[in-house]
């Protein structure tokens, strides 16, 4: 695989994955089959920015949509592009557009369609992000660790469900 292409895998990786906080660049240059510091250097000399800024830049162009279009928090908004620190990502966003988040959604809001309410926007997102971890499995648990869903499950009992063979109320009162 060529140069430019594997560094390009790793951009895909970065545009898919921008609001992933646990991005680093030890996972972008895997992408590419790179070493961390070898992937520096062909990715600014590919693309003018190191991949740190690159996604930096991805994630204060969603960070700027969510603030002219949703009604949530700058915090909130601070968690769902990927910055884990309120005070980084601020700062981050002012040096890029020159305004803090509150300023730039103050100047903005208001030009336009209604602000999205929260509750939709944070549906729409995925909620905030958590930290799963799971246990190791062993082989006893591995054996017991079967997925159950609705439709692997059977009734408890074998009566007709709702609407099965049922007969209507004999109830007269609206006849004539």
């Amino acid at each position: 695989m060529d140069k430019v292409r594997q560094i390009r895998l790793a951009k895909d990786a970065m545009d898919r994955d921008w609001a992933d906080p646990e991005l680093d660049l030890g996972a972008v240059a895997a992408h590419a089959g790179y070493s961390r510091y070898h992937f520096l250097r062909a990715f600014k000399e590919a693309y003018g920015e190191t991949p740190g800024q690159y996604l930096t830049h991805r994630r204060i162009e969603r960070a700027e949509e969510m603030l002219r279009a949703a009604d949530l928090s700058v915090t909130e908004i601070c968690h769902l592009v990927g910055f884990s620190s309120l005070g980084t990502f601020s700062a981050r966003f002012k040096t890029r557009t020159g305004l803090t988040p509150s300023e730039y959604r103050s100047k903005n809001v208001g030009r336009g369609a209604a602000l999205i309410p929260g509750c939709y926007a944070m549906l729409w997102a995925g909620g905030f992000p958590t930290k799963r971890t799971a246990p190791k499995a062993t082989k006893r648990t591995a054996r017991k660790a079967v997925k159950r869903t609705a439709t692997s499950e059977k009734r408890p009992d074998p009566a007709a469900a709702y609407g099965d063979k049922e007969q209507p109320p004999d109830d007269r009162r609206a006849e004539p």
